[in-house]
């Protein structure tokens, strides 16, 4: 029988340091866990990534089906019995019940990692490997009427970051954020995953 699988969900904005975070976290914690994240797809080669900023294919038409074959991923994975770290941004209203649903046969502890607009911005001016101004968008609305198990500030040391997230996923109660959230869906009845 596959042990039912954990999955550290770790959001916060372009640039707050969640692939800085995830890493130290998976480098310490006791079991094995793998990291997983839209930009391992991107930077593997994956996607047709210059084909899309040449203009030949618009990204705006195959959007929505690319997000939806990621958080389908992450199904697949869990149901094999896959521990995730998991660095994500809910960009859209409806992914967070979404992805609750989806998620809901496996044990989820939602993360927070907040930073300073300030620094954002001057991480993402250093990156340039997405379009400036995503951290400021994202700054200003995707922890906005979020819960969360556990809420860290990219501003202290990330070895320190990554004990605490650690020591409270080991002290974790149940339910969970995501488990909340699952209920809070299957109760709305018009609720659809889209699957």
């Amino acid at each position: 029988m596959v042990e039912r699988a954990k999955i550290i969900f770790i959001h916060g904005a372009s640039s707050s340091g969640k692939s800085t975070l995830a890493r130290a976290v998976q480098a310490q914690i006791g079991e094995p866990f793998w990291h997983v994240s839209i930009d391992h797809i991107r930077d593997s080669g994956t996607l047709p990534t210059e084909r899309f900023r040449r203009g030949d294919f618009r990204w705006q038409e195959y959007r929505a089906r690319f997000f939806e074959g990621f958080h389908r991923s992450l199904v697949a994975y869990a149901s094999a019995g896959n521990n995730l770290l998991l660095e994500h941004i809910l960009e859209e209203p409806g992914w967070a019940s979404e992805l609750a649903m989806m998620l809901q046969s496996f044990d989820v502890f939602f993360v927070a990692l907040h930073c300073e607009l300030q620094e954002l911005v001057r991480r993402e001016t250093l990156r340039a490997d997405r379009p400036i101004g995503s951290a400021t968008d994202d700054f200003h609305r995707i922890h906005e009427g979020q819960r969360y198990d556990l809420q860290l500030h990219s501003g202290q040391a990330v070895e320190d970051n990554a004990a605490q997230l650690i020591s409270a996923w080991a002290s974790r109660r149940s339910p969970s954020v995501f488990e909340e959230l699952a209920l809070e869906a299957r109760s709305r009845p018009a609720y659809s995953s889209g699957l």
